[in-house]
Order: C-alpha cells, then structure tokens, then sequence
C-alpha cells in the first residue's frame, strides 16, 4: 500500500529497571553465514547489492513473552493463515451507511480502532515470517537471547517518564500515550518526527532499519564504489553510506546519523553515530551508534543485521537480524508534506481543547 498517513507517535513502555552486564560492542556483531553462493559483482569486484527489497514481514521486532526462538512450519503457517484472515476481513466491503465510531475509536488498536485512522485494507504488514539459515524466527532480536530490547538504564528511564504523560482519557482508552509533556502541542517543534513528516515512521530509514509493520514496505539500494545510497519509500527517506570515510566531526549532526562503510569480504559493513538529540530511536541519546551488515546469500535476498549500543539508553548492546527479500514492485512518490493538513489541526485542536477548558473554568 503507498498511501501516506499523518500517526502520532506512541510513547515507549518503560521496561523494568533491572540490571545486566554490559557487552562490548565488537561481541554483537557476526560474519555471514558460510556458504558456496557466489554473488554477482560490481565493475570494481565487490558484490552487487543494488536493487529493490520489500522488508515486510510477520516476525515483530522483540519476541512475544513464552515463545520460542524459532517457529516451526506447522506453528508459522498457523500464524500465517490467521493474518491472511485478518487482512481478508479488513478488505471487505462496509456499509456507507454506518455510524460514525465511538469518541477515542472503537477500542482496538492500531490505525483501525481510532477515530481518522485507515481501516485494515489499506494497510500491508506482511503475510509470512522472515526466515534465517533455514529458520522461521519469531522475533529479529536474536541477542539478548529472549529477543528482547533490554532494560533501559535507571537514567533513560527517569527520562522518558519524565517525558512523556498520560492523560487520564489516554488511560481509559488503552491509548499507549501521546507526547503530552506541558507544551507538547505549542510548537510543531516539539511534535514526533513523523508527524512532522521529517522521518520514516518506526524507524523504517533506521538505522537500523526496520520494518513499519503497516505500509510503504520497500527500500532501494543504489551502490557506486565511493557511496551507497539506501533509499526507503516511507517518507522518502535517503541515507548516503560514504565508503571508506572516516565520521564527521562530533559536532555535525545529522538526522539519520552520519554512515560510513567498508567491505568485510562479500559483507557490507555500515557504522553509524552523529546523531541529534531529537532522533530518540527507542528513546535513545545522540550517542546511539549502529553498526549494519549486509550480506547477499542468494540471487533475491540479503541478510542484514544490526547491532545497536548507547550506553546511556540501554544496559548493554542489542542485535538483531532478518532478510531481505528482493522484489520488483517499484517506489513511488511519497508526498507527506504537501499533505500534510493534520500537523495545523492537531496544534489547532489543541487551542480549540484550551478555550473549552478555559470556559469551563470560568463558569464554575
């Protein structure tokens, strides 16, 4: 699905504040997978990543709670079956005539149960589980080995709260919670990112670069022996990966942080640091740093792999991994801001929501 769409940020569920060693950034990263494949080559003889790939899939960021590592056929075509059910029922036809939703949505989640959001036909989650090595995995997080982001240190954690409060309609409708800080909605500023149509939603740009798990599922790499470019069709995101190179100075921030890389082999290695302090990947610092790898293992898919550390965010560095599968769908215009009509209402309703406050007020 191509169609743009105007979400508000959801505010992050602070984990338990428990502790963990600290593992060095070096242990998280991987070689490739051995294998006799082959890939095609670049005039200047590195492998050919260059293509169009469609990272949609079944398999969440972090594992669900009591599951397994890996998924067997007969558990992932269950899985599989019931989210083809799911979109099925979401493409069927609704009545024209029907009334209007209960004021804060109809109760479920996601896009489809709030007041404006598409319903479950527009969307493209994905339809199978991402498979590695031969293995239907149940969540991209492969270190630590719950598959689980680790706890934020007690820190990040007073931060975020710090940051980010619920409103007592937000509670009562299960609303995971808007930015609502004081003066949240003052200054379009101080909204979300992708409410402002600056980047990709859930980090769909990266680094690292994950699925959405709701459209605009493709990513271009374009690959010229001095840069790489890796284009994602949501939001019209591009990173330039400047090989070779050595990082910007500390003081030059960039929105997508700064990317060098280099050959490790058949392995394309992406690190990445500088980014600004409004980035907030997961709530994390402008310290974040990524480290990406990309390995093509067959003629229609890549593995990639990331490994992401900040110590003042997270009790220790995370990785996690899942393919690429290439495709020959095409990107198409992605026109956020030219759309982008909800910022000036959302800053407007928000007036409007003060002068109905205020008059309440003054009539008691």
């Amino acid at each position: 699905m191509r169609n743009r769409i105007l979400m508000t940020t959801g505010a992050l569920i602070i984990a338990a504040l428990l502790v963990c060693r600290a593992v060095p950034m070096a242990a998280q990263t991987a070689k490739a997978p051995a294998t006799s494949y082959k890939p095609p080559r670049t005039p200047d003889g590195h492998p050919d990543l260059s293509g169009m790939y469609d990272l949609a899939t079944l398999t969440p960021l972090e594992r669900p709670v009591g599951q397994k590592a890996v998924l067997t056929d007969e558990e992932a075509a269950k899985l599989e079956k019931a989210a083809a059910a799911f979109k099925a029922a979401g493409d069927a036809p609704i009545a024209g005539d029907r009334s209007a939703p209960p004021k804060g949505g109809d109760g479920s989640r996601g896009a489809a149960g709030n007041v404006g959001g598409y319903n479950t036909g527009w969307l493209d989650a994905g339809s199978s589980y991402t498979v590695v090595n031969g293995e239907k995995r149940s969540s991209l997080i492969v270190d630590p080995p719950d598959g689980r982001v680790p706890p934020y240190t007690p820190a990040a954690a007073q931060t975020l709260a710090a940051r980010v409060q619920l409103t007592s309609d937000q509670r009562e409708n299960n609303d995971p919670g808007l930015e609502t800080a004081p003066g949240a909605y003052d200054d379009p500023e101080r909204r979300p990112l992708g409410e402002r149509c600056l980047l990709g939603f859930s980090s769909t740009s990266g680094p690292p670069a994950l699925p959405d798990y709701f459209y605009n599922n493709l990513h271009q790499i374009i690959e010229t022996p001095d840069s790489i470019v890796i284009l994602s069709e949501m939001v019209h995101d591009a990173r330039i990966v400047r090989m070779n190179a050595q990082h910007l100075p500390k003081n030059i921030r960039l929105w997508l942080g700064d990317s060098v890389g280099h050959w490790e082999g058949d392995t394309l290695v992406v690190d990445t640091t500088n980014f600004t302090d409004k980035t907030r990947f997961r709530g994390s610092t402008a310290e974040l740093h990524v480290v990406e790898r990309f390995t093509r293992i067959d003629d229609k898919t890549l593995l990639y792999r990331f490994t992401v550390d900040d110590p003042a965010t997270w009790t220790r560095p995370w990785t996690g991994e899942y393919t690429w599968p290439a495709t020959d769908g095409q990107i198409y215009e992605y026109a956020c801001h030219e759309g982008n009509y909800a910022l000036g209402d959302i800053l407007r309703g928000a007036r409007l929501r003060e002068k109905e406050q205020t008059a309440v007020k003054t009539s008691k």
